[in-house]
C-alpha cells in the first residue's frame, strides 16, 4: 500500500512540474502577437574568424580543442620550428659579432676624434713657438755680423785688440749655429703639424669604416628579427576573444600557408538573423529593440537591438518550410544580443524574437 502511495505522488509532482513548465513557457512569450510586436524566427549566428598560418609547415601540437574559450593572442597550435629555431642561432651570433666589432670601432673613433684636434693644437703651438725662436736667432746672428764687422775696423784703427776681434768671429760662429738649430726645430716643427693634419683625412677614413662595421651590424639585426618574426610565426594565436567552433586541423599534418586552422566566434557580438515581410519592414528601424527566447531557455528572454536592416528585398529562404512563405518578398534582419551573461547564447540554436513597436 505504502509503495503504490508514493507512486502516485511522484507521478503528481511529475504532472504538477509539467504543467508548471507549460504555465511559464505559455507565460513567457505572448500567446498571439499583438498588432505592435514583430516576431522574427531563426537561428542564432556569429561573425567568424578564421585563425590561419602565415608559413607553410608541420603542426606539431594543438593546444586547444571545439567548445574550448580562448583570449586574444592565445596560442592555439605549434608547428614545427627546429629548422627556424636554428637560424635564430645562427643570426643571433652573428649579430652579436658584428655588434661587438662595431662597439670597438666606435670606441677606436671617438679616441681618434679627441687625439686628433690635440695633436695639430700641440703641432701648432710647438711650430709657432719654434718660428719665433728661429726669429730672435737670425737677429742675434746679424748684430753678431755687425758687431764683428765694427770690431775689425777698430782693430785696423789699433781701437781694440785681436783678442777681441777673435771673440766677436767666435760669438757670430755661435749664433750662426743655434740659427741653424733653429731652422731645423722649425722644419721638424712644420711636418709634424702637416703629420697632425693628415689625422683628419685619416679620421674621415675611420668615420667611413665605423659607419660601413654600423651598416653591417643593422644588416645582423634585421636578420636576427627576420627569423625572430619567422619563429613566431611557427605559432598559430587566435584573433580574437571567443570561442572555438571549428577545428580544422590534427596533430603532424602538413599545411600550407594561409591555410585557415580555427573557426572562433566572439560569443559576446552574436545575433539573430531573420526575416521580415515586405509589408511590415517600413515599422521597424535600427536600434529597435526585442526580446528574444531560446527554445532550450524559454522562461528566460534576452534583449536585443536591431543592427542591420538589408537594404533590398529577397524571396525567402528555403529553409523557411512551408511554400507560402517562400514565396514572400522578404528583408533580412540581424538582432545583436545586447548581453550574452555565460555564453549561454551560441550560434546554431533555434529562436524567436519579438519586436515591440512604438
Amino acid at each position: 500500500m505504502q509503495t503504490k502511495t508514493k507512486t502516485r505522488l511522484s507521478i503528481f509532482v511529475v504532472l504538477v512540474l509539467f504543467a508548471a513548465a507549460i504555465y511559464g513557457f505559455i507565460h513567457s512569450r505572448p500567446a498571439s502577437i499583438p498588432d505592435n510586436l514583430i516576431k522574427v524566427s531563426g537561428r542564432i549566428e556569429g561573425e567568424h574568424h578564421l585563425a590561419s598560418t602565415k608559413v607553410a609547415g608541420k603542426i606539431f601540437e594543438v593546444k586547444v580543442a571545439e567548445g574550448d574559450q580562448v583570449k586574444k593572442g592565445q596560442v592555439l597550435a605549434v608547428l614545427d620550428d627546429a629548422q627556424i629555431r636554428a637560424k635564430v642561432t645562427q643570426a643571433a651570433a652573428a649579430y652579436g659579432a658584428s655588434l661587438a666589432n662595431y662597439k670597438a670601432s666606435k670606441t677606436g673613433l671617438s679616441v681618434f676624434e679627441k687625439q686628433t684636434p690635440l695633436q695639430i693644437e700641440t703641432s701648432q703651438a710647438q711650430l709657432t713657438h719654434a718660428e719665433a725662436a728661429l726669429k730672435a736667432a737670425y737677429s742675434s746672428e746679424e748684430q753678431a755680423k755687425v758687431d764683428l764687422k765694427r770690431m775689425q775696423n777698430l782693430l785696423k784703427k789699433k781701437a781694440v785688440s785681436e783678442h777681441d776681434v777673435e771673440s766677436a768671429a767666435l760669438n757670430l760662429k755661435t749664433l750662426h749655429a743655434q740659427t741653424v738649430t733653429a731652422q731645423t726645430a722649425v722644419e721638424q716643427a712644420r711636418k709634424a703639424l702637416d703629420l697632425a693634419k693628415l689625422g683628419w683625412e685619416q679620421l674621415s677614413a675611420k668615420r667611413e669604416e665605423t659607419e660601413a662595421v654600423k651598416a653591417l651590424t643593422l644588416q645582423a639585426q634585421a636578420n636576427l628579427m627576420e627569423a625572430m618574426s619567422l619563429l613566431e610565426d611557427m605559432k598559430i594565436r587566435s584573433p580574437i576573444d571567443g570561442v572555438v567552433m571549428t577545428k580544422l586541423i590534427n596533430t603532424g599534418e602538413v599545411i600550407n600557408a594561409g591555410t585557415g586552422l580555427f573557426d572562433i566566434v566572439n560569443l559576446d557580438q552574436i545575433y539573430l538573423k531573420g526575416y521580415i515581410a515586405e509589408n511590415k519592414i517600413g515599422k521597424i528601424h535600427l536600434g529597435l529593440k526585442a526580446n528574444l527566447y531560446l527554445d532550450s531557455l524559454p522562461d528566460q528572454p534576452f534583449t536585443t537591438s536591431i543592427r542591420y536592416i538589408s537594404s533590398q528585398a529577397e524571396f525567402t529562404p528555403k529553409e523557411v518550410q512551408t511554400q507560402e512563405e517562400r514565396v514572400k518578398l522578404v528583408y533580412t534582419i540581424k538582432l545583436y544580443l545586447d548581453n550574452n551573461p555565460q555564453h549561454r547564447v551560441t550560434p546554431g540554436l533555434p529562436a524567436d524574437a519579438y519586436i515591440q513597436l512604438q
